[in-house]
């Protein structure tokens, strides 16, 4: 199966990257798949005016960004929380692809503060909705993740581990349930 995780901080300091390459370690520690990140730092889209639905109608310069989408059985946002959301560059990265039918969507959210990005998540799940994915019900909300995780997505606290195995868990036996059927 091919999982794309969609790290949606616009930050150069990004603390939510961290989760990205923690959840991302974790499938390659304990799985055969192929999970790659897209990092909205690394593509500067323009705000959305087309959808790009096919590889053809797509602009050169994000062509192979939108060969990682198109070829993804599965995705999970990672987002850092703004004004009770998710980042607006996640938001635009989305935006510029097709609905992703039938496609499970994970959704992690974190923050140096307690909560941990809770209110992003609950949005993250309205525009999972919106996208037409099956959203994974068990979520990694990580507060105080400067406390759990390093710059590199090696875990500073291992008790967090759990939590991760936990989404990870759940979110894979969805996601390959999902990904046989179609």
């Amino acid at each position: 199966m091919n999982i794309e995780i969609i790290s949606g901080s616009p930050r150069k300091q990004s603390l939510t990257v961290r989760a990205a390459y923690a959840v991302q370690k974790w499938f390659q520690k304990h799985t055969e798949h192929h999970v790659g990140i897209i990092d909205c730092r690394e593509h500067q889209l323009p705000w959305i005016e087309k959808v790009f639905n096919s590889i053809d109608n797509t602009p050169d310069p994000w062509k192979p960004l939108f060969e990682r989408v198109f070829k993804a059985d599965a995705f999970i946002f990672v987002t850092p929380e703004y004004n009770g959301s998710y980042s607006p560059s996640l938001k635009n990265l989305v935006d510029h692809f097709p609905k992703q039918l039938h496609k499970t969507l994970g959704v992690v959210t974190a923050s140096n503060g307690g909560f941990g990005g809770m209110r992003a998540a609950q949005q993250l799940i309205l525009l999972g909705a919106g996208l037409f994915t099956i959203v994974c019900p068990q979520l990694l909300v990580i507060p105080t993740i400067d406390k759990k995780i390093d710059e590199n997505g090696d875990l500073i606290d291992p008790a967090f581990e759990k939590s991760i195995h936990n989404f990870a868990s759940e979110y894979l036996w969805l996601a390959e349930k999902i990904a046989h059927k179609g």
